[in-house]
């Protein structure tokens, strides 16, 4: 079964094997997918803190292994 291309790159730095980056990629675009659906469906004010502080610290980390 063909591959699809990545839509993302690893940062400078980051070693990880090409196999275990792509599973990690697709957990980190359910975060990303996460972190939308937070911001546009839940107003800012209904949005739980601990849910939105969650959220923040899974797209910090994403954004320190991957380049979109």
């Amino acid at each position: 079964m063909a591959r699809k291309p990545q839509q993302w790159q690893l940062q400078r730095g980051v070693k990880i094997s090409e196999d275990a980056a792509a599973e990690v990629a697709k957990i980190a675009c359910a975060l990303k997918s996460l972190s939308i659906y937070t911001g546009l469906v839940l107003d800012q004010e209904d949005c739980p803190e601990d849910l939105q502080k969650t959220v923040d610290e899974g797209i910090a980390a994403i954004d320190k292994l991957f380049i979109w």
